[in-house]
């Protein structure tokens, strides 16, 4: 069974609900990714700033540390380029990438529905796409968020699944 998931995607694709959900179906331990945010990052955000790589590197080594610490893991993070993506596996041999794969309309009604979050404004989530650089097939297990969220959970528990087969 895989033990250490990430599952990635832009602000507001469904990363925290999916990966809990993910997380709870098999029996693993969740972290949402942005509760290890310095407060720098978290004021930054808030102000409508995106951050940038140097603001997410400690951010990921703090995130690969916590995979590294924990048996089993589901952590969510947007791992937007394939570097930050690489910052998370190092290390970790057995890690699968779930990416939540929507357009800018989609996520962008998604956001406009989120309450107290400190990422708001449609400009940081076109931040977020600009910067995105869409894992490849074999890097992540794409899942489509067009679909309900339910779909979209056993979408990728299926997924996940066929992996072990």
């Amino acid at each position: 069974m895989t033990k250490k998931i990430v599952v990635l995607g832009v602000s507001g694709s469904g990363k925290s609900s999916i990966g809990q959900r993910i997380a709870e179906n098999l029996g693993l331990a969740f972290f949402d990714g942005d509760d290890y945010h310095s407060q720098a990052n978290i004021d930054k955000m808030s102000n409508g700033t995106p951050l940038n790589d140097d603001d997410r590197k400690d951010w990921l080594i703090t995130l690969n540390q916590l995979l590294k610490d924990n048996d089993t893991a589901v952590v969510a993070c947007s791992g937007l380029k394939p570097e930050y993506r690489a910052a998370l596996r190092d290390g970790i041999d057995e890690l699968v990438m779930v990416y939540l794969k929507g357009s800018i309309e989609t996520i962008w009604q998604r956001h406009q529905q989120r309450n107290s979050h400190y990422f708001t404004g449609r400009e940081m989530l076109e931040s977020q796409f600009a910067t995105l650089i869409e894992p490849t097939e074999g890097e992540a297990i794409a899942i489509d968020i067009a679909q309900p969220p339910e779909a979209v959970l056993q979408d990728a528990l299926q997924r996940l699944a066929e992996l072990q087969k």
